[in-house]
């Protein structure tokens, strides 16, 4: 039953891109190829936005690999290793984003890290909550004194909406169950 349902949620993340890495606030650097030279870190972060509260996530292979923070700008722009705040080594690390400012993330390896794999990332404050707007501020005076009409309602019905992820996730169980069970 346990396998069930990783499966389950293995198919149910793909037919939902994002919905894991976005809702969520994880971020698995690289995306599918994880911490390696071919990944193109830095273009893989370049429509990135990371929040405090979020967390990214190394995947490579511990034996070829490390990952290196370091504390400065310069240090990452150099790939000055010998200062490190923290190594990574275990193939599969999860950091969490605490604090507003910028994180530097390099190779372990001198020569990976010269070419190019590193990561920059900055991390923002979470965007404050804002209220629903007053009925006066939900009006637009002009000279008829005129209220603009409603726009469209955000996706809750449509496609990306989480009625529609519950049921492509919903679908996607029944699908697998019955398959078991034949």
């Amino acid at each position: 039953m346990v396998a069930l349902a990783v499966l389950a949620l293995v198919v149910g993340s793909q037919l939902t891109p994002g919905v894991a890495e976005t809702r969520l606030g994880r971020h698995v650097v690289g995306g599918d190829r994880g911490w390696d030279v071919a990944s193109d870190v830095a273009g893989w972060s370049t429509d990135k936005e990371f929040r405090v509260g979020e967390s990214i996530w190394f995947s490579y292979s511990a034996g070829d690999e490390s990952i290196v923070e370091l504390g400065s700008k310069k240090e990452f722009d150099n790939c000055d290793l010998s200062n490190p705040i923290r190594l990574y080594t275990d193939g599969l690390n999860k950091v969490a984003l605490e604090e507003e400012g910028p994180r530097f993330f390099t190779s372990g390896r001198p020569e990976s890290c010269s070419g190019g794999l590193k990561l920059h990332v900055n991390v923002r404050p979470q965007p404050e909550a804002r209220e629903k707007p007053t009925a006066q501020e939900a009006t637009v005076k002009d000279d008829d004194d005129a209220a603009l009409a409603p726009g469209p309602a955000s996706g809750a019905a449509g496609r990306g909406g989480i009625w529609w992820r519950m049921a492509v996730w919903m679908a996607t169980i029944f699908c697998f169950v019955g398959v078991l069970s034949a």
